[in-house]
Order: structure tokens, then C-alpha cells, then sequence
């Protein structure tokens, strides 16, 4: 699971697009009991959600021109130009070169070899979020892919993450952790497209922990969400569904039974 001790290669930010950052900010509110607290103007509208004055994301309005509502993922790196760097060798793209993002940090978007988009964050000031892995925060990641071998020889060589296989219902669920650490710290986990009917394109979801996932579903479905995967429990893992906000941002909730995704 995810956790604030952040190292590289690991998740340490996850932000919003979308059309209406105060319908979002609404909708999530009622879900996690955010709070969304806006950027001053040189932040470019950029803010961030807070759940008891820690930060769990960032977020903010954006265009149709730059991209379909939707959650980015970002992993800690040492250096970001060169890990982008790192991801055109490997064969993906940088859609959005390294920048300084104040003094809070650089960032910046990649695309992998299956032009899924990501971001990378090196730290300056700013570490990550304030809170993983407790309920209203961020607590995995999945990455849907069309082809599960060339996405974990991407991000060994662009991130140092490491796999392995988990036996999971019906099959193996292969698990992602940082280079030199153990499966204790797996935050996330690769699944291939075709074995998912639920999903129809490549990206990576963010999971949220809550403590009542049905509720939950509820809450959104009353709030013009979409429920894309009904509530569904997994034996040592948790209950889980897969939800998109109103204006299509996609994402999961889980109730964990303190394993992650795929520990059976």
C-alpha cells in the first residue's frame, strides 16, 4: 500500500483535470469530504483538495483542447529530465517537458511505449500528498495496458520498478514496487485490457481508500456519477468498484482488508 514515506519510482501525487473544478470539487466532497482550496494567480488556477487540512490531490479547470477529463498519476523521480529522457529511449514521449512548478518542485507529463500518459515529480519544497493510505486518500494504482511485459520493461527502465506475479482469482496479478524494496512495498499493479471487459483504453486508475465502499457508490451514482464496475469483494483483499465523476475523470474506491490489489 501506499504511504507518505515517499522514494523513488513510487506514486507521490495524483491530480484532476476537468471541465468544472467547482462541480468536482462538489462531487468529491460528498465522496471523501474534500475540500478544495484554489491556487492564487500564480498558480495558474491550480489548487488543491484537502481532507482535514492535508492535501490528497491537485486539480483544476481545464480545456477541451488539453485532454478529456481525467485523473494523472505522478511517481517520484531523482531527476526529471532525466527520466524523460529515460522514457524516449524507452520508447514513449514527453508531452510536456520538465518544468519548475515554483519551488515546490519539477514536473512533468510522459507518455509510455503505449502512450499512456503519467506524470513525474522530483521534489523541491513539496514532497508529495500529505496523506496515503488512509480512507479519503490514495492508496494503489493500476495501470491498464494492451501488452503487460513491454509496460514493466518501460517503467524498469524509466522508474526502476520491479514486478512480480501474485496469485489472484482466475489467474496472476502482477504486482509493481519500487527498485531495492520488498513486496511489502507494492503500490500498484499492471492488468492487461483484454482481461479487464470493463475497460476499453489504457491508463492508469488511482484507487481511494473509504470506509464503506456501497455507500459510496450510492453517493456517486446520486451525484451523476457512473458506476463502471459494481462493488465487488475480493477474499483478502477488500470490496472495490470502479466509478467516473460526472464529467468522466475515472477512478476506483476500495475498502482494504489490509493487503493490496492482488495479495491473496
Amino acid at each position: 500500500m501506499l504511504t507518505t514515506r515517499f522514494v523513488n519510482g513510487a506514486p507521490n501525487w495524483v491530480d484532476l483535470g476537468t471541465p468544472d473544478i467547482e462541480g468536482a470539487g462538489s462531487f468529491y466532497r460528498a465522496l471523501f469530504g474534500w475540500d478544495f482550496q484554489a491556487g492564487g494567480p500564480e498558480a495558474g488556477g491550480y489548487g488543491f483538495f484537502q481532507l482535514g487540512g492535508r492535501i490528497t490531490a491537485g486539480g483544476m479547470q481545464t480545456t477541451e483542447e488539453q485532454g478529456p477529463p481525467s485523473w494523472t498519476v505522478y511517481f517520484q523521480c531523482a531527476e526529471a529530465e532525466a527520466t524523460a529522457k529515460a522514457a524516449e529511449t524507452a520508447g514513449g514521449s514527453v508531452p510536456m517537458a520538465p518544468m519548475d512548478v515554483m519551488d515546490q518542485g519539477r514536473m512533468a507529463i510522459l507518455s509510455d511505449n503505449a502512450d499512456v500518459a503519467f506524470g513525474i515529480w522530483q521534489p523541491g519544497k513539496r514532497k508529495g500528498v500529505d496523506v496515503a493510505g488512509d480512507p479519503g486518500s490514495l492508496c494503489w494504482v493500476e495501470l491498464y495496458t494492451p501488452d503487460v511485459p513491454a509496460a514493466a520493461a518501460f517503467y524498469h527502465s524509466v522508474l526502476g520498478l520491479e514486478t512480480s506475479a501474485v496469485p489472484f482469482p482466475g489467474g496472476t496479478y502482477t504486482c509493481v514496487n519500487p527498485a531495492g524494496t520488498t513486496e511489502d512495498d507494492m503500490f500498484g499493479g499492471l492488468v492487461a485490457l483484454a482481461d479487464d471487459p470493463a475497460e476499453q483504453s489504457a491508463y492508469w486508475l488511482p484507487y481511494f481508500e473509504v470506509t464503506d465502499t456501497d455507500a459510496v457508490v450510492v453517493e456517486a451514482e446520486g451525484l451523476g456519477g457512473v458506476v463502471r464496475m459494481a462493488a465487488t469483494s475480493v477474499e483478502g483483499v477488500g470490496r472495490m468498484a470502479k466509478l467516473a465523476d460526472p464529467y468522466g475523470a475515472r477512478f476506483a474506491v476500495i475498502k482494504s482488508e489490509g493487503a493490496p490489489p492482488g495479495a491473496v
